[in-house]
């Protein structure tokens, strides 16, 4: 299975999920459940499909209709989706907790009434700074399967934003490397409060937009647990 198709299956696996919860229409629900297995199905990466006939070439799938179509190709085109987002934020804590594999909702409960978690963001933090081991029952294998799974919902999907523009050279990205370092040691950029791993909602997070030809980056300090100090560029077009 090709990674794109995973992770785009697993953001309609999880629309599915929570409108599942929250008592939306069965026939709703089945359709992303029924789209989030074609698109893990294909035998070659949607972004092909998207690249070479767009919109009508992903309605032309099966089990994939016009506004299915429209939700796969923004995933695609820009590693988000907007309508998932607005779907956790109006979820149930405990509720969303146990759409996470390995969090049932006993488990989900205590999450929330033990150590106040109730974001998927809190949650992932939880699952690094210990305090997950610390309640019973979450054993290094079930850890390591819920951050796993925690690292595919909430990392943005990495595909450039527009598929016709040719990839930069080693050299660009070193410059707006270099530039991003500079002006950030210097405290010319502005400052962003993650929502991952900043439990205080501190804005420490310089972050610069600049423009390199047709291409504009965003480049910030990665903020994961595996890489604390480097930057990632967010976009191409």
């Amino acid at each position: 299975m090709h990674p794109l198709n995973a992770a785009v299956a697993g953001r309609l696996d999880e629309v599915a999920q929570i409108l599942q919860e929250q008592g939306a229409n069965r026939f709703r629900v089945q359709a992303y459940r029924r789209g989030a297995a074609v698109v893990r199905n294909l035998d070659r990466p949607v972004s092909e499909f998207v690249r070479e006939g767009g919109l009508a070439s992903l309605d032309g799938l099966p089990e994939i209709g016009p506004s299915l179509a429209r939700t796969i190709r923004q995933v695609v085109l820009t590693g988000r989706l907007p309508m998932l987002e607005r779907l956790r934020g109006a979820a149930e804590p405990s509720a969303l907790l146990a759409t996470v594999p390995g969090i049932g909702r006993r488990t989900a409960a205590r999450l929330h009434d033990e150590l106040g978690i109730e974001s998927l963001e809190e949650l992932e933090s939880a699952a690094h700074d210990g305090r997950l081991e610390s309640l019973a029952g979450i054993g290094p294998k079930r850890l390591a399967g819920i951050r796993e799974s925690l690292a595919e919902r909430l990392g943005r999907l990495r595909q450039p934003c527009a598929l016709d523009v040719a990839e930069p050279s080693v050299a660009e990205l070193l410059s707006v490397d270099a530039e991003y370092r500079a002006q950030a040691a210097a405290g010319r950029l502005p400052r962003i409060a993650p929502r991952r791993f900043n439990p205080r909602a501190e804005a420490w997070l310089p972050i610069l937009h600049t423009q390199r030809g047709p291409r504009h980056y965003t480049a910030l300090f990665s903020n994961t647990p595996r890489a604390p100090t480097g930057w990632a560029p967010r976009g191409t077009g």
